[in-house]
């Protein structure tokens, strides 16, 4: 399990909450379209990235707390896969269950595939419920590979990139299988925009870029970005390139509700020079003291940050339709929304996870002490 004396970057866990509230303003954009100036609702268009973000930091947190962790039986793979359902599907369950009780939204047609995420493998199905649930699919499917992974960028860079190729073949395989079988009309892995946009075996490439620079981080080899050393200034360099990118972006719209990710050649800025300046930024909150690291590391981010989860499960679908039928605030119900998502850290999440993780660690010391 991940070692004890791994560094805790507190700015990390602010940035958490930005990328939370890029995901809020994007999904509340179309409100606000006849009010603000059209350029910062094309710039909006683009907060859908918030998600990469996300994908870039597991990324990182996952490879560099477990890079070093020796996970080499069933039972050692077993209990680290049981800590990462630990931390997503209690508070995620929590929310789906309130849907499915109430009689307005759900009306208790409880749903197995919807539970497991498996729903999220399905184009027809993959907003089922909680819409933006879809992600957590794509965080479990790189959970489940990432020891893999890790396993392989060790012995060579390339056997990794090997595999996740091999791997969209595979998905690509299966959704065209599907699709020409009796499960057609559900539409699993198909069709060709849908892997790309929302399966791991399409945005597996953030993920890698954060494992590639927690790697750096350990001080392994890693000639692909070893010339960023002599880099000064990479907290405001990456926060003047993501800003750039997302610019850039704006210039595929076709329309003021469009975003980038509906055309190939954005797809492939998203997955290349948008996660580089993810991680060149990553790397300047962890290596540098800035104004933009205080401030992420202060005690309100690291709380928003905290919350963030819970936020995300939150701010759109069921608790904040909900929430509207009873009040419906100018900001769109946003501070309301994290209050409540504290809350929900405090009061559910912190405990239930921390209580997971200290049978699961229980286990572990005595399965070991017994080989012992």
């Amino acid at each position: 399990m991940p070692s004890t004396n791994k560094k805790k970057f507190d700015a990390l866990t602010g940035l958490r909450c930005i990328a939370a509230c890029m995901i809020f303003l994007y999904h509340n954009r179309k409100y606000w379209w006849a009010h603000y100036p059209h350029f910062l609702i094309h710039i909006f268009n683009e907060f859908y990235l918030g998600v990469s973000i996300f994908f870039v930091l597991s990324g990182f947190l996952i490879a560099y707390n477990y890079n070093n962790v020796n996970i080499s039986s069933a039972g050692d793979y077993f209990t680290y896969l049981l800590k990462r359902i630990g931390r997503i599907f209690p508070v995620y369950w929590l929310v789906l269950t309130a849907y499915y009780l109430d009689p307005k939204f759900g009306n208790f047609d409880f749903d197995i595939f919807t539970y497991s995420l498996f729903h999220g493998f399905s184009e027809r199905h993959n907003l089922d419920a909680i819409a933006q649930a879809w992600s957590l699919t794509v965080e479990m499917t790189f959970y489940f590979f990432a020891p893999l992974m890790l396993f392989l960028i060790n012995k060579k860079l390339s056997y990794v990139l090997y595999f996740l190729l091999a791997l969209f073949s595979v998905f690509w395989g299966i959704g065209q299988a599907l699709h020409h079988s009796s499960l057609a009309g559900f539409s699993f892995l198909y069709p060709f925009g849908f892997l790309m946009n929302s399966t791991f075996a399409g945005q597996s490439a953030l993920f890698l870029f954060g494992m590639l620079l927690a790697r750096y981080v350990e001080k392994q080899e890693l000639r692909f970005v070893g010339e960023l050393t002599r880099f000064k200034y990479k907290t405001v360099s990456g926060l003047i390139g993501l800003l750039a990118i997302m610019l850039l972006l704006t210039a595929f719209q076709k329309n003021l509700l469009d975003q980038s990710n509906n055309y190939t050649l954005g797809k492939v800025v998203q997955l290349t020079l948008l996660p580089a300046t993810i991680i060149v930024f990553i790397w300047g909150l962890i290596d540098e003291r800035t104004y933009i690291s205080r401030f992420l590391s202060s005690k309100i981010m690291l709380l928003l940050g905290n919350a963030s989860f819970a936020f995300y499960l939150v701010h759109i679908s069921y608790v904040n339709m909900k929430l509207k039928k009873f009040v419906l605030l100018p900001d769109r119900n946003f501070v309301l929304l994290w209050l409540i998502s504290i809350a929900i850290y405090f009061i559910y999440e912190k405990p239930v996870y921390g209580f997971i993780k200290k049978v699961l660690d229980k286990k572990r010391a005595t399965s070991v002490v017994g080989l012992g």
